[in-house]
């Protein structure tokens, strides 16, 4: 059995070497944006020259993608796992789908959406983003409660809105989905004095009403929001600092084992060596 492995050894030595090397992760990182860059300009109007040096570019960098992807499983050791990781899995499907060759009229806007997905390789690539992703995606279940009370909020505005300003405007309180989303106008400050002054000639306190709500949605339910998008990065950045140490300890366990069994291995060669010269077993000979 390990005879049939060591020939795979420095294989697999050699993969990880490379994927891992600033330089091969530089130039994925660099093919990442010239493929944007390549997706951005054929949005426009030109020449056909370029646009088959364009088409041609895209064919190269696909390529690419596809050496780098296979690199990729050929370091990684265990094979069967290597599409249960989700940035793996979500790579090699966008690679793959990258292959759909552009002249099928069936498959030609899947292969572009797919390619405009390459872009967000540069996700998978950069740990940095990755971990902001991957503390954005564990947050969200602690989020969905305050979207819960935050439509709560909404729900209660709107039908208070539109009992007393549906007369005022009907386009903009004319029933509770209407005031629902006149409200996320307000939300968003997208000209929302201009509603409030409409309200206040009819209703001169209703700044009390649009205060209150801009107080609760824009500053109160953002900043938690805030505020567990940080917790929760924060606890990602002290679970990782914690794992790096166990492996840090793991691995110093690992060496100090290995010394004691190199020292134990040394300590019986000088003690054989030392047998035939000892002076006792020589005499009783």
């Amino acid at each position: 059995m390990a005879i049939n492995t060591l020939p795979h050894a420095p294989m697999l030595s050699t993969f990880r070497r490379i994927e891992a090397s600033p330089t091969f992760q530089g130039t994925v990182i660099a093919i990442i944006v010239l493929s944007a860059l390549t997706i951005g300009a054929k949005t426009y109007n030109l020449p056909p020259l370029i646009q088959q040096a364009l088409t041609a570019l895209d064919t190269a960098i696909t390529v690419f993608f596809l050496i780098e992807i296979l690199l990729r499983f050929g370091a990684c050791e265990r094979k069967k796992r290597f599409l249960l990781d989700g940035w793996n899995l979500f790579d090699t499907l966008v690679v793959i789908g990258s292959l759909i060759p552009l002249d099928n009229s069936e498959a030609v806007l899947l292969g572009r959406l797919l390619r405009v997905f390459r872009v967000l390789r540069l996700v998978s690539v950069v740990p940095e983003l990755r971990f902001l992703i991957n503390s954005l995606l564990k947050a969200i279940p602690r989020m969905g409660y305050i979207v819960l009370l935050m439509f709560i909020i909404f729900y209660i505005y709107a039908a208070m809105g539109s009992m007393f300003f549906a007369k005022v405007d009907p386009f903009l309180w004319g029933d509770v989905s209407i005031a629902m989303l006149t409200l996320f106008r307000v939300a968003t400050f997208e000209d929302w004095t201009d509603v409030m002054y409409d309200t206040m000639e009819h209703y001169p306190l209703s700044w009390i009403y649009y205060l209150t709500f801009i107080f609760l949605t824009a500053f109160v339910f953002l900043n938690m929001m805030i505020g567990t998008i940080l917790e929760v990065m924060s606890e990602e950045q002290t679970a990782k600092q914690t794992q790096k140490a166990h492996d840090e300890r793991d691995r110093m366990s690992q060496q100090l084992s290995e010394l004691q069994q190199q020292l134990d291995t040394l300590t019986r060669l000088v003690q054989q060596q030392q047998r035939p010269d000892d002076p006792d077993q020589t005499s009783s000979s």
